[in-house]
């Protein structure tokens, strides 16, 4: 199946308005162009209007249809320093330190966002992603009831025997080192809910450890059984097992000897890593060994979607990352 182009079809029938901070970037002008005018929804750059034509006319690319935002001539621009003052005065914010957050785009977006002024955000062409984020977090936090913001990779396998025909959904391989339990909980239960919503499948969660239903015993096996008991409580509707070495998770003979009883039969499409080593090991041997494409990774729990690039990317990666974040927006 081709993903990104079942991705770009969703978004196409969503209409969803994407802010793109980075207007001072050529790939991020040609990606502006594409998305407006492949009709995938509707874009706001966020720059100095000067400077983002001088570079258009350069490349050269058209940009109608493309709202430009001059932030720092904005009508909201005042509104919105005293509403951040307001969010983080508490944290010792003072209203000056307010307007000078605003004055960078990857403040003043989720702000937008925040206002209803744009469904979601797309940054890090030019930015780390450690920017990126920080102004999500402290713009928007995190999604009601999750306390953690991770992320997960879509992998598309030639295997087709494994996960749902091939996919399946890894995670959290790029953003939290060493969650505890209910960090945990929190990425399985993201990753299930946006796994469903992006793919349309349901959802069979894995939580994977060095062991198999008690066949060790460590504080790290612990933590997993600990997370699938938080999962089990406050999500009771998503299908869900563990603690699981990967054979387990993801072949029937295995699970049928190792796990005879659980839910999950060796057929999970999601697998939940313990923590970041084992995920980015994990997601970066089936990428190479098995020649998967691993879309991501894909931000998920703040309260609006916020989605990171590769300093690395191309136009296209912005535009297909631009329609993920219409459908989950």
């Amino acid at each position: 199946m081709d993903f990104i182009q079942m991705f770009r079809e969703k978004a196409k029938s969503l209409q969803k308005t994407i802010i793109l901070p980075e207007a001072h970037d050529e790939r991020t002008l040609i990606a502006a162009s594409k998305i407006v005018k492949l009709g995938l929804g509707k874009v706001k750059l966020i720059g100095d209007p000067e400077r983002i034509k001088l570079l258009a006319d350069n490349i050269p690319v058209n940009l109608k249809g493309v709202e430009i935002i001059d932030h720092l001539d904005s009508k909201e621009f005042d509104k919105y320093v005293n509403q951040y003052y307001e969010l983080r005065k508490n944290k010792g914010m003072s209203l000056e330190e307010a307007k000078v957050a605003m004055r960078n785009p990857l403040f003043y977006a989720p702000l937008m966002v925040k206002n209803g002024l744009g469904d979601a955000v797309v940054a890090g062409a030019v930015n780390t992603t450690a920017d990126v984020l920080r102004g999500a977090i402290k713009v928007l936090g995190t999604a009601e009831g999750i306390k953690t913001v991770s992320s997960f990779f879509i992998m598309v396998t030639p295997a087709t025997e494994f996960g749902n025909n091939g996919v399946l959904i890894f995670a959290d391989c790029a953003i939290i080192p060493d969650p505890d339990e209910n960090q945990l909980a929190d990425i399985a239960i993201m990753t299930a809910d946006n796994t469903k919503k992006l793919l349309g499948f349901v959802p069979k969660v894995a939580l994977l450890s060095f062991s198999t239903k008690g066949s060790a015993d460590h504080e790290s096996v612990d933590k997993v059984k600990n997370a699938l008991a938080i999962v089990n409580k406050k999500r009771p509707d998503i299908i869900i097992d563990g603690e699981f070495q990967v054979d387990a998770a993801i072949v029937p003979k295995v699970a049928k000897k190792k796990a005879p009883g659980s839910k999950i039969t060796g057929d999970a499409n999601v697998l939940i890593f313990p923590d970041l080593n084992s995920g980015n090991i994990g997601y970066k041997l089936v990428q190479r060994l098995a020649k998967a494409e691993a879309i991501g990774p894909i931000i998920q729990g703040l309260a609006k979607p916020v989605n990171d690039l590769s300093r690395g990317c191309s136009d296209e990666d912005i535009v297909n990352v631009a329609c993920i974040a219409a459908i989950l927006s």
